[in-house]
């Protein structure tokens, strides 16, 4: 019988059970075991290993890379080429201006872009 997930000994059991039927077909007893054991894992990891949001300094370098954009297609979004440069180096804070420019040009989420860095 399947119970919710609730210590560090419960979890790993229930990681190496994953293993030994992580080939499972789909619609087999141990699909559905395997099913329901991955939203029991993921609930236990969702509580326990917290994923944070990117660093708000990283992301806007990630997310110019991903547009293939440069420092100087960035100063387009931002308006000053000393701000621009300030903010990449850490050495300006983003202003509310500067992080509705870069969700809506960019596309970043406001979420990590307001968060402390």
């Amino acid at each position: 019988m399947m119970k919710p997930i609730k210590t560090k000994r419960e979890y790993e059991q229930a990681m190496s059970r994953l293993e030994e039927i992580f080939d499972a077909k789909k619609g087999s007893a141990e699909g559905d075991e395997l099913e329901v054991l991955g939203m029991l894992i993921e609930k236990y990891e969702d509580k326990h290993f917290p994923i944070g949001f990117p660093d708000p300094i990283e992301a806007i370098k990630f997310r110019m890379e991903q547009l293939g954009y440069n420092q100087a297609d960035l100063v387009k979004v931002i308006g000053l080429k000393s701000r621009t440069s300030e903010i990449l180096n850490r050495k300006r804070k983003l202003t509310l201006d500067v992080i509705r420019k870069l969700h809506d040009t960019l596309n970043i989420p406001t979420d990590v872009l307001i968060q402390a860095y």
